[in-house]
């Protein structure tokens, strides 16, 4: 038979009421009083059912996360973050895949899991301003990673990635390079990512007295392995031989270091290379990879407990711009081995 609060409060010899404070954590509770509780819990094998704690809340316990590429490590590693985060607080995590298309994320934004989630994370690619003003699903709590600006009344999560990007090429020049390649730009969105990490690209280049011309800024179709690879070929075949690439993501910068060993260019001897996300992958190449390291556990946490705030004070209004923290994570591609 299922063990029951009751069950635990005759062994412990306190009120129903003084396990419940015990199990949901409350904190007017004497710390004598919780380890007698938590000592008749361990001796029963008392569980919570939780899907009864959310149903009296009017909720399921289950919330959802949708990304663009499940196949990228990083949003791979986003996601475990997310949920890791959420277990924390005995909700299940509903991961969609919206592979980055506009209908898709409409479809998700606008609800259509109403019924079985509290709420959606959403990292979104393709959506515009209008595209969630107003939303159908607008009973359904949302919020928002990524940087792009909506100016809406949703919590927003990203990281400076102007100041990332800055910081990246700043590494590089203080690694005495002058002529610093930027693979990944993309020409759909002024705020997107790539726009962002181009222009601080940009900025600190000029800011050093450095040239910043479009003959070093390589396009991309997509931000995958080939597509580093794709791009960096065709600057190398087009003449121009930077001395140090910074790569949109760690995948980009990974495709490049393939193209750069394979045309005989020694990393980081002849070009030293950055990427961004610090993915596992980056860490156990022949030689590793110097990266942005954006911190995706603050990232999860600020996105669970933005959505769970949120259910608690549905009638907040206004939505807030927050900020995670990233690192440069120095190693061989622009220090050699040691």
């Amino acid at each position: 038979m299922r063990v029951s609060l009751k069950d635990v409060a005759e062994r412990a010899g306190v009120s129903i009421k003084t396990v419940s404070n015990v199990v949901n954590n409350y904190q007017h509770v004497t710390p004598a009083m919780r380890a007698r509780v938590q000592e008749a819990i361990d001796e029963l094998g008392y569980r919570p059912n939780l899907t009864a704690r959310h149903l009296r809340k009017g909720r399921t316990g289950i919330i959802a996360l949708a990304l663009p590429e499940l196949g990228n490590p990083y949003f791979a590693e986003l996601a475990g973050a997310v949920i890791d985060a959420a277990a924390e607080h005995d909700v299940t995590v509903l991961l969609d895949h919206t592979r980055g298309e506009r209908e898709q994320e409409l479809l998700v934004s606008q609800g259509f899991r109403a019924r079985v989630i509290d709420g959606l994370i959403l990292s979104p690619l393709e959506l515009e301003a209008d595209d969630l003003r107003g939303r159908d699903g607008d009973e359904v709590p949302l919020v928002l990673l990524g940087e792009r600006e909506y100016g809406l009344p949703y919590d927003h999560i990203a990281i400076d990635n102007v100041a990332a990007a800055r910081t990246a090429v700043r590494h590089l020049i203080g690694r005495g390079r002058t002529r610093i390649a930027y693979l990944g730009e993309r020409t759909d969105s002024a705020n997107q990512p790539a726009r962002l990490r181009l222009a601080g690209w940009r900025e600190e280049l000029t800011g050093a007295g450095l040239p910043a011309p479009e003959t070093l800024v390589g396009a991309t179709g997509g931000w995958d392995r080939g597509d580093g690879a794709e791009a960096m070929a065709r600057m190398l075949d087009s003449g121009v031989r930077p001395d140090a690439v910074f790569a949109y993501n760690d995948l980009v910068a990974i495709g490049a270091m393939r193209v750069l060993h394979e045309r005989g260019l020694r990393v980081p001897w002849d070009v030293a290379v950055v990427g961004f996300d610090d993915i596992a992958e980056g860490r156990f190449g022949a030689v590793t990879l110097t990266t942005i390291s954006p911190d995706k556990l603050a990232i999860a946490r600020l996105a669970v407990q933005s959505l769970l705030g949120r259910l608690e004070r549905p009638a907040e209004q206004a939505g807030r711009e927050l900020t995670a923290e990233f690192r440069l994570v120095e190693r061989e591609s622009t220090l050699g081995r040691r």
